[in-house]
Order: structure tokens, then sequence, then C-alpha cells
């Protein structure tokens, strides 16, 4: 890749902590007004992982932000959430063989520099430009800024995660590695009942989902879902104990913490969304959305008791069903999953690019 230049009409910091950014101007650049919200590049949310200790360097995660602005002053013009990684845990675009390969070569892959929101497989902007400014400048500016400060600290590599298509040709077309996965989303062409997009399926599909949907409650459990005002630290405390259950088995330990979960009760609860099962009047199961201006993302699952097809029931149809309801054109239900085919959701290709130090690692 071309190295970076200097530029002296614009100054680009790093920044330690998200709570050193002004969150009025970060949002401007991640969320500007008039177009749909991503609550996951919200400063509120970036905040809310360190402020609860997700995010912090005593478990891999240095963060290390970065901003553009003129040299005088004023509004940030471009910024971008950026993390010293002391290992790949938490991230969804996986590079442990990378890591393996360099070292047993004798490097040292670990650390590395991620521009990726923690914990999060979610597509979106990661370089985050305010509007009326050239977009594709600002986006070099800002990679070829990353890439100078991957260069002064000395680690591996630099990786953009979950970027979009349009930002991973631009940096594809400067050099940086390309890599291409697959999620699986369901898409809203304009749905006004759950019924209607069952009529969309092959009659076998449409069978077996009645049928799954039917089993899930088969023992008598029923679903609540909320959101806003509705959202108690009740909730959250067994939400809470759903995530710590499945999590210590799936990820070996649960990323996000007790404080994070009231954090989002406090902070964003009408971003949040439980869907909550309960069964002789007590909660056994449940799944945490998140909100946003044009889809509904799916995080987390979990439960203290086995029902045949409640898993599909509480983070798939019944997700499908809050976006027909809500006009949301799109649910982003995670990471991996070809199971997903079967209930509604279809293959989407996701891109990641990534600037490797070493030109040995890097050609291979």
């Amino acid at each position: 890749m071309q190295k970076p230049t200097e530029d002296n009409s614009v100054v680009v910091k790093a920044v330690s902590a998200i709570s050193d950014i002004d969150a009025e101007a970060w949002d401007a650049c991640a969320n500007p007004k008039g177009t749909p919200v991503n609550p996951f590049l919200s400063h509120t949310f970036l905040k809310i992982l360190e402020d609860t200790g997700c995010v912090v360097p005593e478990k891999g995660w240095q963060p290390v932000h970065l901003t553009l602005s003129k040299p005088d002053g004023g509004p940030i013009l471009a910024c971008m959430p950026c993390y010293f990684k002391g290992h790949s845990q938490g991230e969804f675009v996986f590079d442990h063989a990378w890591a393996d390969a360099y070292h047993r070569a004798g490097g040292d892959y670990y650390p590395k520099m991620i521009s990726a929101v923690p914990f999060t497989p979610v597509p979106g902007r990661r370089i985050l430009v305010r509007p009326g400014r050239n977009a594709d400048a600002m986006e070099r500016l800002m990679m070829m800024a990353a890439v100078q400060v991957a260069q002064k600290h000395e680690v591996s590599s630099l990786h953009f995660n979950f970027i979009t298509d349009q930002s991973w040709n631009r940096l594809g077309a400067a050099g940086l590695l390309q890599r291409m996965d697959q999620q699986f989303h369901f898409h809203n062409p304009g749905y006004e009942t759950f019924n209607d997009f069952l009529d969309a399926l092959a009659s076998r599909k449409r069978k077996a989902i009645r049928k799954e949907r039917k089993t899930a409650l088969a023992s008598g459990l029923t679903i609540e879902r909320l959101t806003g005002t509705d959202l108690k630290e009740e909730h959250w405390d067994a939400f809470h104990g759903f995530y710590e259950d499945t999590g210590a088995r799936k990820w070996g330990r649960p990323y996000l913490n007790r404080e994070a979960f009231h954090a989002f009760g406090e902070r964003m609860s009408d971003d949040c969304l439980l869907v909550m099962a309960k069964r002789d009047g007590r909660y056994v199961a449940g799944a945490m959305n998140i909100i946003g201006g044009d889809c509904l993302f799916g995080r987390y699952w979990g439960t203290t008791e086995h029902h045949p097809c409640l898993h599909f029931e509480i983070c798939y149809y019944q997700a499908i069903d809050y976006a027909i309801e809500n006009r949301l054109p799109r649910v982003e239900a995670g990471a991996q999953g070809e199971h997903k085919l079967a209930r509604g959701y279809v293959p989407t290709t996701t891109y990641s690019a990534h600037w490797i130090a070493d030109p040995g690692l890097r050609g291979a």
C-alpha cells in the first residue's frame, strides 16, 4: 500500500477513552441526522462498554479512538472506534490461524489494532465522517492515520471488521487485504403480518415454521416483549442470568457484566428489546435485541430450561414478528448459523479489510 502522507490541513488524534471525546460531536459523525440510527456506533453504547469495565486494558481491550479535526479546533470532522487488542476474542472475524502461524514463525501477533464495535458482529461504517465532507478523502486520511498509529506502536496488524462494501472497496484499492464472510439476515419487503411472510415461503418451509412455533410454547410458556419504561431491574437480573449461563458454555467467559446491562436499561432502554419466556410465573429464557433506525439487531440469548424450538421462537420468529409490526426493513440475527436459512433468513455477505505489517505474513 502507499505510505501515509502528512496533511497539515487536519489533525488526527488518538484518544484513550471515549469519555474524552465530545458525545454530540461523535454522534454527528456516527449517526448524522436524516440517516438510520446505528445504536452500536453511538457514543452512549461505546461509553457503556468502557464505563462498566467490559472494554478495558485489563481485559485485552485498550481504546485508541481516532478523531480528525481542523488545526484551529472546532468540532471533529471524522472519528473511528479503535482498540489495541491482546487477543482475538469478541471480534467474530476469526484470525486465530494467522496468529498461530505468526507465532510458529517466531513473531508476536499480539498486540494488534482493530477498528470494530466490541462483541458486536454488526456490519456498518467504521470510519465515521461528518456529512458535508468528502467521505472518500476523509476515509483515506483516517486509514493512513490508523496505519501510522499501528506502525508507531509496532503492532502486528490493523483490522477493519464488518465494514460496508463501499469502504471495503476503498480500503482494498489502498492496498489492504480483503476478506469476505457470511451472515443470515431477514429482509422485510413490506409484510403487513407474520402470515404474509409465511405465505411468501415454500409450503414445506411454511409448515415447518408453524410446527416449530407451536412446539416452542407447547409446555405452557408465554412470551413477553419489553422495551423502554417496561424494562425493570428484575428483567435485567433474569436476563443476565441467562446470558451468564449460555455465555460461559459458549465462549468460556461472558463478555458483558451485570453493570453493563444496568447501564443499557438506564441509558438505552428505548433502544433495547427483551423477548422473555415465562413459565409458572418465572422467567426461564430470553433474548436481547437492539432496535436500530432500519433494523432489529439480535444480540444475546440464554435459557435455564430446555424447551424444543424455544431458541428459534425467541431469537428468530419473534424478531421477524417485531420487525414486521414496526415496519423495520431488516433483522440481523448475529454471526454464522446456516440453520437460519430454514427460518426465513437469507445469506448476506460481510466484509473486512486488513493491514499486516510483516511482509512475510502479509504475503502468506
